[in-house]
């Protein structure tokens, strides 16, 4: 990735905040790299090197500033769009993917040889692929020893390191100091058992009350709950239940509170809080391209800070999507509601509030369900089944693709997967930006002329070729601009497009 030096150096002269998340600036007379809204003085323009990312500062030999805290910035997707493999590969990397395997077996899972994703992430990230993991173990680590009061060796745990030596030498390398030494608050109080509370920033501007409203809308029963500005959930990995619970602060961090028993699964389960708010999106990258079109102008002027609301799980977003076909939004969550209070599990008392009480049926445990008792239409029941079994059978049926196209095929290739239902698993489960279900009745209705003649949906895919790769972007808006005239719910599908 190219950056212009003098522009940079523009940017930290006035501490521009839009480039906050998008480079960072490296002092060669201190060895210590920084965000451009750092507060410290500005060094001379002789004195500074620039770099796309954090892990590529750190691969060069300096470390993070102190003052500023660069794993608090927020982490901008700026690859997409430039590079869908570096995309996949980070969000494989996010979820640990280099934790217990090598970059070959990452780039045999994305499609491509492993000296090629190597050169594509020097040429984005200006880093390894190695080297990007460390930075996300390391970031993560500082960031719960600054807001969190968990001992060093449940910090190591937590922050994905295999060993607390191995936690130790990392951060006397790279701070010339121990751990325990990074932690400032001088009377520390007592950390609560399998409790971690964050902060995770974002590029504003957001608007917080259309993801709250699209998310309460389809909150299941038992499984999910919003209340004014908070969203909490049940979650569960293998047999390992507990809650999240996410609230809007301030205007550009979202409040994470996690409890769960095993602390080794919080850099997968923030990974998953990221990807479900869509905090990695850059509105403004985005608005510039969606703006070209006279069309969506007014629509993302009037909300600039829309975003596309993710899931927590594929599975569980792949039932939603075939319990909708043919019915409301309302009578789908419904009906997902029972289907959790017949197939669920009850979670432990220790983490029930009010409104949560059930983790989602498990693959395994739907596949051997009676047809008879899903309360459906028998066809409908056995394409459930027959999706919960290869759910089963294959853990990373929902896992990144090596491309858009390899996605849709294969979630078509499911029971009861159609080609609506497959872009919207894309766009949500997926988090694939480009995702773009083209015969989506309400998609086609906001498009309408004047006189009330549609496209087709030969004609909107044509026109949504200059709106890539933010297709999925333009559909939200789309959709949220037929929601305010008071239009039929975004996941009603017409019978032609049903399974």
């Amino acid at each position: 990735m190219d950056l212009d030096p003098d522009a940079c150096y523009r940017a930290i002269l006035s501490r521009d905040a839009r480039f906050d998340g998008r480079l960072f600036v490296a002092v060669t007379s201190t060895g210590i790299y920084c965000r451009p809204v750092c507060p410290a003085r500005t060094p001379k323009r002789e004195n500074v090197r620039f770099f796309p990312t954090a892990a590529a500062a750190e691969s060069a030999g300096f470390r993070a500033c102190l003052r500023c805290r660069p794993e608090t910035s927020p982490e901008l997707a700026v690859w997409r769009g430039t590079s869908n493999t570096v995309s996949r590969a980070l969000s494989l990397i996010e979820t640990g993917a280099l934790d217990g395997a090598d970059v070959a077996a990452l780039a045999e899972r994305l499609g491509v040889g492993e000296r090629q994703l190597r050169r594509l992430f020097e040429m984005h990230l200006g880093a390894s692929p190695l080297a990007v993991a460390q930075t996300r173990r390391v970031h993560l680590a500082k960031q719960l020893i600054h807001e969190t009061d968990l001992p060093m060796a449940e910090v190591a745990l937590a922050a994905g390191f295999g060993s607390v030596r191995r936690f130790n030498e990392t951060f006397q390398h790279l701070y010339r100091r121990p751990p325990a030494a990074l932690r400032r608050r001088s009377n520390p109080r007592e950390a609560q058992p399998h409790a971690v509370s964050l902060r995770l920033r974002y590029r504003p501007p957001y608007d917080w009350d259309a993801m709250l409203a699209f998310l309460s809308m389809r909150a299941i029963p038992g499984v999910e709950i919003v209340s004014g500005n908070r969203y909490a959930r049940a979650v569960a990995f293998g047999s390992d239940q507990g809650v999240i619970a996410a609230t809007p602060a301030g205007r550009d961090c979202l409040a994470v509170d996690v409890r769960f028993p095993r602390l080794t699964a919080l850099p997968t389960i923030l990974a998953r809080i990221r990807r479900m708010f869509d905090l990695a999106a850059d509105p403004l990258l985005i608005g510039e391209q969606l703006g070209r079109d006279p069309k969506l102008a007014p629509l993302i002027e009037a909300r600039p800070g829309l975003r596309v609301p993710g899931a927590w799980d594929g599975f569980e977003l792949a039932v939603r999507g075939v319990l909708g076909q043919q019915i409301t939004v309302v009578a789908a969550r419904k009906l997902a509601g029972k289907l959790a209070q017949a197939f669920g599990d009850e979670l432990p008392e220790q983490w029930r509030e009010d409104g949560l009480s059930l983790t989602f049926p498990r693959p395994e445990r739907l596949a051997e369900a009676d047809p008879a008792l899903l309360g459906m239409p028998r066809a409908r029941g056995l394409a459930l089944i027959s999706l919960a079994g290869a759910v089963a059978a294959d853990p990373d049926l929902f896992g990144p693709r090596r491309s858009l196209e390899d996605a849709i095929e294969r979630l078509r290739a499911l029971p009861g997967i159609g080609e609506w239902t497959a872009q919207y698993i894309a766009m949500r489960a997926l988090r694939e930006p480009d995702a773009f279900p083209a015969a989506d009745i309400g998609l086609l209705r906001a498009l309408a002329e004047p006189d009330g003649t549609r496209p087709t949906p030969r004609e909107l895919l044509a026109r949504a070729e200059q709106w890539r790769p933010w297709r999925a972007y333009a559909a939200l808006h789309l959709w949220a601009a037929e929601a305010a005239r008071a239009r039929p719910a975004v996941e009603t599908v017409d019978a032609r497009q049903a399974a």
